[in-house]
């Protein structure tokens, strides 16, 4: 048995299969999702405008409102996980100083309430005394306990805001194109473009879960229709309104 240190991001990487892709799972979810919804959303409000007005105006407006959306939402979701991971990490590393200073002040008070806690997770009362009267020599570790059982915060010193908003950026970006895609190669106003446009996706929709797949491990069927449930009930909304706004047109 060596007593060598640990290197814990090899040993994340290599025991636990813990990779980029997991850290900023979240964010490219999020981002994904809602990119595809949002783009395909205009798409989808153009080709449920059945009025032969509305849907000329669509068909002239939907890549400028289509791109005009992608860039605006992109950059808005990206700087509001920026925003909110950096509000979370500001927060905890507050809450962290302020229960650092009360084990300092009442050490004896935050030593009752580490033993409450052992004994909570299943320790014997005595053994619970013994745990605590050690682990208060480690007041970090004590505040490092505190902050995910007291206070259910999870550790945000190691959050990176500004990665975190890039790939919310990035994921969006790349995936809400999709549905555009096809508007590059073909006629707007061919119905067989709106289709193409479905068509696509669905694939992006299917790619996302296959991605969260990939990530969690979890069942294939659970992440894909998952993915593809959210996504399909919001194009379904979109279809509707732009349905119902056609007809009033009309």
């Amino acid at each position: 048995m060596t007593n060598d240190p640990i290197d814990w991001q090899a040993h994340r990487a290599e025991v636990h299969h813990l990779g980029r892709l997991q850290e900023f799972l979240k964010q490219i979810v999020y981002g994904g999702n809602d990119g595809i919804v949002t783009t395909f959303a205009i798409v989808a409000g153009f080709a449920g405008a059945s009025a032969e007005g509305a849907a000329e105006v669509g068909a002239l407006a939907v890549l400028v409102f289509g791109l005009a959306n992608l860039f605006a939402d992109a950059t808005s979701m990206g700087l509001g996980e920026f925003l909110s991971t950096r509000s979370q990490r500001d927060l905890y590393l507050s809450q962290r100083a302020s229960e650092l200073r009360e084990l300092r002040r009442s050490p004896g008070q935050e030593r009752a309430e580490v033993v409450q806690m052992l004994i909570e997770r299943g320790l014997s009362p005595d053994d619970a005394e013994a745990a605590a009267t050690h682990l208060m020599k480690s007041p970090e570790l004590v505040v490092d306990m505190m902050m995910s059982y007291e206070l259910d915060m999870p550790d945000m010193r190691s959050a990176t805001p500004a990665s975190d908003g890039l790939v919310t950026f990035g994921a969006f970006v790349v995936f809400g194109a999709v549905p555009l895609a096809p508007y590059f190669l073909r006629p707007a106003t061919d119905p067989l473009t709106v289709w193409l446009s479905v068509g696509a996706t669905c694939a992006a929709l299917v790619g996302l879960g296959l991605l969260r797949w990939r990530a969690t491990e979890e069942r294939l069927t659970r992440c894909v229709l998952e993915t593809v449930a959210v996504g399909g009930t919001c194009a379904a909304v979109a279809f509707g309104v732009g349905a119902l706004v056609g007809g009033i047109a009309g």
